[in-house]
């Protein structure tokens, strides 16, 4: 038992070191030595040369991929032998594969194929970065085979085989070689769930009072959405968008597909029952009159049940009624709400896709520097006008603003082992605030399954709320939005941060026009593909893939061309009040003039200001002029400057509708040696968009359209790359010498 417990620990520590990258294996050429190399086999020719594999070959014959493996490409193959297919054929009470059918096969051919190239080396996440051929992301995670080699599991149960002989002689071993890809030889075929998400939390014994709600309240029919199969024909009229962004010459596909998808936070039995005592609820009516109880202890403060006692019309909607779904399915009524603010409406496979990339050179979310700040993330519920903030616990203290470690700031709280986890709705900032916040369990079970087509469940160690904390609170802040994580049909359809973010596509070098790229996609989007985005037929859409060395916040971009004309909706504010809406950006010589409406009626948005000049960098006369140096990317002036004249400086800035960007994001350069912080580069900024009295309980828009004097510079190109919401007690800093803080 020690012998295992040590091999996993140096499992673990390897993978840590060498790891791993999140988001692409990736390169075509891997490092040589993490393979066995079998020069001139193809995958086709890997299976048939085996006689080991004769049954799986016969799978991939029947459903016609023999041939796609037989090509150029970079696969990676979770290949079952023999005895691993014949266990299966039995589980499913069949003698042969010719008792499958043409269907059964391509299922599970395509199952255990994923387009790109893995080494067990880089399989360190919570699930591989790219879908298998059947749409699907494979769960992963570390651990030891019975003879105490440290292995990969595949989905919580079959594992790669760290080496095996057979009765031939003949040997295989993870990480094999071939010319269009790697082996990976396992020891089960693996399957996938084929059930929608409410059907999945429908079969788990351990969530049946979550369930029962979900039914209830009838939430369960809001989570049934998965792929637009109109959209599969529409696709097909779209042709590929070349363009030119700064200086390179790229080319943007449609989406593969239009999926929406959801990610539910889940407390087992066993909490609820906790949590009924330590709250004092009565559970002799039941655990859904329980529920019910507790929900409303949450949301009557935050909603006000006291309105509702003196209004007719809508008290009959907040009561229990003997849980009548007549009542519990009113969308004011608390256990609704209480439902409903724990299912994101995205998909999201794993934990790890829960925060930005881990990036191997930095071990950190890129473009988050974890000696600042922890990762956070925002994404909105399916509770109406509510956000769930995630955050990955670091691994590194908190600096003060001179670069000083804070003696006795404790930004971990409760959590000792200081371990990378993620939370819901935590901030602990001592002494001001210490909300631990919920922890999120990245448990890869066998059964039952977490995974379903449309969705994906976590379990979580405390109760996911909405409740007054949450809302003055915890998110009383500077809410900081990447714009793909704004449009949820990124990450439901696996397109957020993918690609290979280490290659560079080249300086004004011809555009890589194949449908499948070496280093990645860029997209560009059809109007009706994001929900809450409007965009007029001249205007082209783009989400171009992430690049280490490009001047945005965690490498990714969004573009806009041609006489645009655009609309979003914007995301939630917690709470009423005064809020100011910041884009932050790259200004750039080949970009042009926008002009920025607001308000709450799409088709009559109100103008904010004279137009902005997206070439003006921050030392330019508009803004600061020569005062600061070029491109002072390590800080080294602002370590040097006293806190009194940072302030002034801001202050200058804010009274000229701008910020410099955040001195916890950056980009990175020299090969990924260097980190480069945007508080220092002059070609990144945030401009204020608008300041204004904003609504909880109402939608905003804002417009972004062209103002340019013709087609300037490359087809009036507009940048955007990540949205800010501030509330006033952030932004109203007025003290002489106070500043906002400016990570």
């Amino acid at each position: 038992m020690n012998i295992k417990k040590n091999i996993k620990v140096a499992f673990m520590a390897l993978a840590a070191l060498l790891a791993t990258g999140p988001l692409t294996s990736c390169s075509d050429e891997p490092d040589n030595e993490y393979f066995y190399a079998f020069t001139g086999e193809m995958m086709s020719d890997y299976m048939k040369n085996r006689e080991q594999y004769s049954q799986f070959a016969a799978i991939v014959e029947k459903a016609n991929l023999m041939s796609l493996l037989s090509t150029y490409g970079k696969y990676t193959c979770f290949l079952p032998d023999n005895d691993a297919v014949n266990k299966y054929l039995q589980q499913r009470g069949i003698s042969s594969i010719d008792e499958l059918s043409v269907e059964d096969c391509d299922t599970i051919a395509r199952t255990h194929l994923v387009n790109n190239i893995y080494s067990t080396f880089e399989m360190t996440q919570d699930c591989l970065p790219d879908y298998n051929l059947l749409g699907r992301y494979i769960a992963t995670s570390q651990g030891v085979d019975e003879d105490s080699n440290a292995v990969v599991y595949l989905e919580g149960l079959a594992h790669i085989i760290f080496e095996k002989t057979y009765p031939d002689g003949s040997k295989v071993h993870q990480n094999d070689s071939v010319e269009n890809g790697i082996v990976q030889p396992i020891d089960m075929v693996i399957e996938k769930s084929n059930s929608f998400l409410a059907d999945i939390l429908r079969d788990n014994e351990k969530i049946g009072i979550f369930y029962e709600a979900l039914k209830a309240t009838k939430v369960d029919e809001q989570i049934v959405a998965w792929q637009d199969q109109d959209y599969e024909k529409e696709k097909l009229k779209y042709k590929y968008y070349k363009y030119k962004s700064h200086v390179r010459n790229e080319v943007a596909w449609v989406p593969d597909h239009k999926r929406q998808g959801f990610t539910v936070f889940v407390e087992p039995d066993s909490l609820y029952k906790a949590k009924f005592l330590e709250y004092g609820i009565d559970t002799s009516q039941g655990n859904l009159k329980a529920l019910y109880d507790l929900a409303v202890k949450i949301y009557d403060p935050v909603y006000g049940s006291g309105d509702v006692e003196h209004r007719d019309d809508l008290k009959e909607h907040w009561k229990w009624g003997d849980g009548n779904p007549e009542y519990l399915s009113d969308s004011i009524n608390p256990l609704k709400r209480f439902i409903q603010y724990h299912i994101m409406t995205r998909y999201v496979p794993a934990a790890t896709d829960l925060i930005a990339l881990i990036v191997p050179e930095t071990r950190e979310p890129f473009g988050f520097e974890t000696k600042w700040i922890n990762a956070v993330e925002w994404y909105q519920t399916l509770l109406p006008h509510t956000m769930l903030k995630v955050e990955l616990l670091s691994r590194f203290g908190r600096y003060d603003v001179n670069f000083k470690a804070l003696p006795g700031v404790d930004i971990y709280g409760p959590d000792a082992d200081k371990k990378e986890r993620h939370f819901l709705n935590r901030r602990y900032e001592a002494p001001d605030y210490t909300f631990r916040g919920v922890l999120v369990d990245n448990t890869v079970e066998t059964t039952p399954v977490h995974d379903a087509l449309n969705g994906h469940f976590f379990y979580v160690d405390d109760i996911v709320k909405f409740d007054t904390d949450v809302r003055d609170k915890v998110q009383n802040m500077r809410i900081r939005m990447d714009f793909s994580t704004v449009f949820p049909e990124l990450m439901s359809n696996g397109m957020r941060l993918k690609g290979n973010y280490r290659a560079d596509d080249g300086y004004n070098a011809p555009a890589d026009e194949s449908e499948n790229p070496k280093n990645g996609k860029n997209y560009q989007f059809p109007l009706g593909y994001l929900d809450g985005v409007t965009f007029n037929s001249s205007c082209h859409l783009i989400y171009r893939r992430p690049h280490w060395e490009f001047w945005s916040w965690q490498g990714d971009e969004w573009n806009l061309f041609g006489d645009y004309d655009f609309t979003f909706r914007i995301p939630p504010v917690p709470y009423s009040g005064e809020w100011q809406l910041r884009l932050g950006f790259a200004p750039l010589e080949t970009r042009g003039v926008m002009q920025v409406y607001f308000g709450d009626d799409p088709n009559n948005l109100i103008p904010q200001g004279i137009p902005l000049d997206m070439m003006q960098i921050l030392n330019s006369e508009m803004y600061l002029g020569k005062t600061i140096p070029e491109d002072d990317s390590q800080l080294e002036t602002y370590k040097k400057t006293a806190v009194e004249d940072l302030a002034a400086e801001q202050k200058v800035l804010k009274n000229l509708g701008a910020y410099r960007a955040p001195r916890s994001c950056y980009n990175i350069s020299n090969n990924g040696s260097q980190k480069n912080y945007s508080w220092g580069i002059t070609h990144m900024m945030r401009r204020i968009l608008c300041q204004t009295y904003i609504d909880a309980t109402k939608d905003y828009y804002i417009r972004f359209r062209v103002a340019s004097d013709g087609k300037q510079g490359n087809n009036n190109e507009f940048m955007f790359d990540y949205f800010e919401m501030v509330p006033k007690s952030v932004y109203g800093i007025e003290g002489e010498g106070d500043m906002e803080d400016d990570l």
